[in-house]
């Protein structure tokens, strides 16, 4: 039994509620469980200096835990002056996994940066990041179509992420603190609607773990992804 009660194959409770900061262009408060993340989409009409010219855009991301995401409080990397390497590992993940499903042609020369801010930290926090992002995303292109920024969307396609691993022995989907912390194995999946894979990031906790393991994982990301992309859409209207 998982200490949540939930089967193998369950997520947590998911919610995705779009618009929640009024300011931002697109924007969207998820929640997965315990673990809350707002996400909010601002647009620039700049690119970096390697993009200058190219006729390219950029989509990128900062991630952010408030200080008491957390059982303890943290201190807030602004005040050591200097972001964690872990930071700086999950916001680049969650900028490349938003730029798969962007044709950054029909950007053209604009800079959209999706700010993550984990409100409440339970686990999974770097793949709800990813989620909703993709919402806020989709939010702000919306926004620009109106606007006739945009003649099109440059969307491509959809993409989520969803935590899975080894507890127990066992196979299990969605992992929250408590089993995240004991797991024997855990991996982040991010996929497409499409199917496709745009990153798996997967670790053996504790004894290696087999190939036969790591396709149960893989299909229980396949199904939970799924679920997530009904989500997205529906948060989308």
């Amino acid at each position: 039994m998982r200490p949540s009660g939930r089967a193998a194959d369950a997520l947590r409770d998911v919610s995705l509620v779009p618009g929640f900061a009024r300011h931002a262009e697109g924007s969207c408060l998820i929640r997965m469980g315990g673990t809350e993340v707002l996400c909010a989409a601002s647009v620039e009409g700049r690119v970096p200096g390697f993009l200058r010219n190219s006729g390219q855009g950029w989509v990128t991301a900062e991630y952010g835990m408030l200080p008491r995401a957390t059982h303890t409080r943290g201190e807030r990397e602004a005040a050591r002056g200097k972001q964690s390497g872990r930071t700086q590992e999950i916001q680049r993940l969650i900028g490349r996994s938003l730029r798969a499903v962007v044709d950054r042609a029909a950007l053209g020369e604009m800079t959209i940066t999706l700010d993550c801010d984990v409100l409440n930290a339970d686990g999974g926090t770097r793949c709800a990041a990813i989620t909703g992002a993709w919402v806020a995303l989709a939010l702000a292109l919306r926004q620009l179509e109106r606007m006739n920024v945009l003649k099109r969307s440059p969307l491509t396609g959809q993409v989520a992420a969803v935590s899975c691993g080894l507890v127990g022995g066992a196979a299990v989907l969605d992992l929250d603190y408590a089993e995240d912390s004991t797991a024997g194995a855990d991996a982040n999946f991010v996929l497409t609607d499409a199917g496709g894979l745009v990153e798996v990031q997967a670790t053996a906790e504790q004894a290696p773990f087999t190939a036969a393991q790591f396709a149960g994982l893989m299909a229980l990301a396949e199904a939970g992804t799924a679920h997530l992309f009904a989500a997205q859409r529906a948060a989308l209207g």
